[in-house]
């Protein structure tokens, strides 16, 4: 009986700050959006080159200042979003893709990971969301910038001529210490 009255109030208490620790992580939890938009050349059948990455700028430094953090406070850098929108040709959907695979790295760097992907995109769309992966990002939106690069298949029988722009809107959500 001893025994009960003394783990009853340590149980309280470990419960009591597991809690704040969740609730202090969701109060030092922002997100950084990144949107940029990128050419894409037309497919050439004589190119058989990896694809290039694109170099997009962060801006994060802005985005821990306005959030009273600094990049050394940053802990956990999660891909929340993603969304790839078709700007011109205005007259093209998505339709010729099958698949969409986007990696991230920092510039100069060996250390490209999946990033988020889609199989299969619905048809007609001009937006698609794709599926984001669950690993940490850190060190990449701590960096100035970052690169993307897609590896995308096409469908039988769909034949892009024109250069692309495609729209990137990418949301973080990150959990940071205060200054």
């Amino acid at each position: 009986m001893k025994k009960l009255l003394f783990l009853a109030p340590v149980l309280v208490l470990l419960t009591v700050f597991g809690c704040k620790k969740s609730l202090l992580d969701q109060l030092l939890t922002f997100t950084v959006d990144v949107s940029q938009n990128s050419r894409i050349p037309p497919p050439s059948i004589f190119y058989t080159g990896l694809p290039r990455p694109v170099s997009i700028i962060t801006n994060s430094e802005a985005s821990f200042r306005n959030n009273k953090t600094a990049r050394d406070k940053v802990k956990n850098v999660l891909l929340d979003q993603m969304q790839l929108t078709l700007v011109s040709p205005a007259a093209l959907n998505f339709d010729f893709l099958d698949t969409l695979r986007v990696y991230i790295n920092t510039p100069k760097a060996n250390n490209r990971v999946l990033l988020a992907h889609l199989y299969n995109p619905p048809k007609g769309a001009k937006t698609l969301t794709l599926i984001p992966t669950t690993d940490r990002l850190d060190d990449y939106l701590k960096a100035d910038t970052y690169e993307l690069t897609v590896y995308s298949r096409q469908r039988p029988n769909y034949f892009i001529m024109d250069s692309l722009t495609i729209r990137s809107d990418t949301r973080f959500k990150v959990t940071a210490d205060p200054l």
